[in-house]
């Protein structure tokens, strides 16, 4: 049932709806400094902004997951974000347009995230325009995260929405492989932290946008 007008529509939330690259980024880079090393500027962090902990630990110190560091320097950094969630965190242009617009048309929308409740609940909560929510699922909702479509489904359980009748918006591979495994409409979102745009032809996406607003347009309604 992937037809133009979609029962609902399920984003994914760093790099899709939120730039939050500028906290994540200057959460890691605090790790540096109190090290007595020095800044590295935004641009750095921000292709590793939707890898979480994992890539920002990577462009900070050049660790992997299996560096015996690895665990203290992620609940050093877990702490430093959860410090400053909303400080420079904002939504890309055009998506609270974007939500309205569904609202207005009473598609419900949702966010399907591998951020952790801790700190997607109280970020969704702060953003104004976000109040029309209908379902948040987070990386530790299910046993599961991306690219698994277990997250996914679940999401389309809480709306009682059969999964085919979803779209989901994300910009990354692992949130179209998601997707398709789900049976849902993926949506590449072509913008937030994808390090080269074209790439995005290559996913098993069934519709790129290059900016939020496109959305609308696949969705043909303003």
């Amino acid at each position: 049932m992937n037809t133009a007008r979609p029962a609902a529509v399920l984003f994914d939330l760093d790099g899709t709806l939120l730039d939050s690259a500028p906290d994540l980024g200057a959460a890691a880079d605090s790790l540096r400094t109190r090290r007595g090393l020095s800044n590295l500027p935004l641009e750095h962090y921000r292709p590793a902004a939707g890898a979480g902990a994992r890539g920002l630990l990577k462009v900070a110190f050049g660790i992997e997951q299996d560096h015996p560091d690895f665990a203290g320097l992620r609940d050093e950094f877990f702490s430093a974000y959860e410090n400053r969630l909303t400080v420079n965190t904002r939504p890309f242009e055009g998506i609270i347009e974007v939500l309205h617009a569904l609202q207005r048309h009473g598609t419900p929308w949702g966010v399907v995230t591998n951020k952790a409740r801790r700190f997607a609940e109280p970020l969704t909560r702060s953003i104004s325009g976000f109040d029309g929510l209908s379902v948040l699922v987070c990386g530790d909702t299910t046993p599961y995260s991306k690219p698994h479509p277990a997250p996914l489904l679940e999401a389309a359980r809480v709306l009682g929405t059969p999964a085919e009748a979803c779209w989901y918006v994300g910009d990354d591979l692992r949130d179209m492989q998601a997707a398709a495994a789900a049976g849902m409409y993926g949506v590449a979102a072509a913008y937030g932290y994808v390090s080269n745009p074209d790439d995005t032809q290559h996913w098993p996406a069934k519709k790129r946008i290059n900016q939020p607003i496109d959305l609308l347009k696949l969705l043909s309604i303003a």
